[in-house]
């Protein structure tokens, strides 16, 4: 009864390929990993990487209650998400650039916020992506055979396995942030400018996803 309830061999390699081609492409999840692991080192990378998904959970959970389908229907909910996670981005970005050291302790080990503050931006970032949302409402579906079990399990499935798939692709984004960190962090100077840019990029992504379109 369980095993027929999950999608066959087929669909998941399938689903795995499609899933995977959206994954390594870098998108704000990605570039907020990169610059968190930058700046504050290949465990904060990581726990962002755990943060995010936990996000992808809600996301899973909103398809199944079919909250997705309300988000990406109504404009007014899609665009309260779409700011929302706009705002807490532009937040990040400026208290990242307030926290910025002096040259003269840039060469020291950073500072790192606390992992469970960490953990937490990354979780709230991606339940307020609205991108997520219409990902689970109009792609995932696609590999949901109504006919042949529960879609509801499949779904659960589904998801279980993008984000495992996340996990690893989003993981290996951390590491390479973490050894480019490790580098910047041989000089002051280079410190620094890594905390500048890590600040600009995330309110970078938060005006990028302010000024997106809703999909169609």
């Amino acid at each position: 009864m369980i095993a027929s309830s999950l999608p066959d061999l087929s669909t998941a390699l399938v689903f795995s390929g499609a899933a995977l081609a959206l994954l390594v492409i870098p998108g704000p999840a990605v570039l907020y990993i990169i610059a968190r692991s930058a700046s504050q080192g290949r465990a904060a990378g990581l726990v962002s990487v755990a943060g995010i998904h936990v996000g992808t959970v809600v996301h899973i959970a909103a398809a199944v209650l079919g909250l997705s389908a309300i988000i990406v229907a109504s404009a007014t909910a899609f665009t309260i998400v779409k700011f929302a996670g706009a705002a807490y981005l532009v937040f990040i970005g400026i208290s990242t650039l307030r926290r910025r050291r002096p040259l003269d302790a840039a060469i020291a080990e950073p500072t790192p916020r606390s992992m469970r503050r960490i953990f937490t931006d990354g979780a709230v970032l991606n339940t307020l992506n609205p991108k997520t949302a219409v990902f689970f409402l109009a792609f995932v579906p696609q590999f949901v055979d109504v006919d042949a079990a529960n879609a509801t399990a499949q779904i659960i499935s589904l998801g279980a396995l993008f984000i495992a798939l996340g996990v690893v692709t989003d993981s290996a984004y951390a590491l390479a942030g973490g050894w480019i960190g490790v580098r910047l962090r041989r000089s002051p100077v280079a410190t620094r400018r890594s905390e500048t840019t890590a600040g600009a990029i995330y309110i970078g992504l938060g005006l990028t996803t302010a000024l997106s379109g809703r999909p169609t």
